[in-house]
């Protein structure tokens, strides 16, 4: 036994990492389980509080360090080498410690790879890299220092990871299940949550979280609209002529979307969808809000939210963040965010069959969608699911 390995024993010194295991420990418990009652094979092992505990507390303290002045970006996964189809295996095994993390990180920085952690004797120990692992599988990714990220995989493998939980520095957010109970829940939300049943790529839902994963990621800042293709009513409420409209509609995506996909072209059409992606993503960077359709087909961007005529400035919004222990609020809706969120919260208001997506330059996304049950346009605070 390599005595370098890290005891479990040993206690942790980052408060968060004490407060947060058991939450932690009872969602990935709940989803493996549920998982064997639906046979599902190849699920991950679950990882116990303990060591929950102990991952994150090292990963924090490493956070803060840097090496040759780079703050490390780092992703964790809790998996045996057999659970991976192509392990890259150290000879030795590493103690799990933060010296060994901040040593590795410029290795394994780069979106997809993975630093394998896994517990023998009540040692941890880091025994490679892996950009395979299985459903469920604990995840933990170190973003920026003092901000941690637990997710895991979808079953599928497709789309982006389901996040658990954030923490950053003493504030801790953990995702709350239950949001998809609440009545009128946006399908992508679910889908955010992990709880779709259909999570592949070519599952209309899924495409517009990745939409989401990429307005994020460009950083300007941006508006997308997602109107019904079978009306022109959401005509009313865009000022004419629209800048940049598109004529006809762009179907880039729309092509992809319903083509039928074989085993052996599926990475090549998750390429061409990712770039198509990118691009719809790309042009809400524009001032103004791009439209798509329900059949994903381009129809404009740099489009000025109005009032249809006789229509009524929205006053009040509702805000919720699917987090637990936080509560809905009732807002004006400026005081949500700048003009984005005043004219996606107008939009909705008077084109209730369609939503909204709202990304701000600061990291923070929105989903606004009309809810019958409260009568009310409905502000849906999601970027702790997207980071």
């Amino acid at each position: 036994m390599n005595t370098g390995i890290r005891s479990m024993i040993s206690e942790t010194s980052y408060k968060a990492a004490r407060l947060v295991s058991g939450a932690i420990e009872s969602h990935f418990a709940m989803q493996i389980a549920e998982a064997g009652k639906g046979g599902e094979d190849g699920i991950a092992c679950q990882p116990d509080k303990r060591t929950i505990e102990a991952i994150i507390d090292t990963a924090f303290w490493t956070s803060l360090r840097k090496e040759e002045g780079r703050s490390p970006k780092i992703s964790l996964a809790f998996l045996p080498p057999d659970q991976s189809s192509q392990p890259l295996v150290f000879e030795q095994r590493i103690a799990l410690s933060t010296e060994a993390l901040i040593k590795l990180a410029p290795a394994v920085e780069r979106s997809g790879i993975h630093l394998g952690v896994w517990l023998q004797e009540d040692e941890l120990y880091i025994w490679g890299t892996t950009h395979d692992i299985p459903g469920f599988c604990f995840v933990l990714e170190v973003v920026e220092p003092g901000l941690l990220v637990i997710k895991h995989r979808r079953v599928d493998g497709f789309g982006k990871f389901v996040n658990v939980a954030v923490l950053k520095g003493d504030d801790v957010k953990v995702v709350d299940e239950q949001s998809i109970n609440v009545p009128d829940c946006p399908a992508l939300l679910s889908s955010l949550l992990g709880f779709s049943s259909q999570l592949s790529w070519n599952n209309p839902v899924n495409v517009h979280v990745q939409l989401a994963v990429s307005m994020r990621a460009h950083g300007h800042g941006g508006l997308l609209l997602i109107v019904p293709s079978d009306s022109d009513k959401w005509r009313e409420s865009i000022i004419h002529p629209i800048s940049y409209a598109v004529s006809p509609s762009f179907n880039g995506l729309a092509r992809l979307m319903v083509q039928n996909v074989r085993d052996r072209n599926l990475t090549l059409w998750k390429e061409k969808l990712s770039k198509e992606i990118d691009c719809v993503a790309g042009l809400t960077a524009v001032d103004g809000a791009t439209i798509i359709n329900d059949r994903h087909e381009l129809l404009a961007f740099g489009a000025k939210i109005t009032r249809p005529h006789g229509g009524e400035t929205v006053k009040e919004i509702m805000v919720t963040e699917p987090i637990i222990d936080s509560q809905a609020q009732l807002i004006a809706p400026g005081q949500d965010g700048g003009t984005r969120h005043f004219a996606a919260a107008q939009f909705v208001h008077d084109q209730r069959d369609a939503f909204a997506l709202v990304a701000s330059q600061d990291g923070r996304f929105t989903i606004f969608s009309w809810s019958p049950c409260d009568n009310i346009v409905h502000a849906h605070r999601v970027d702790t699911l997207l980071l």
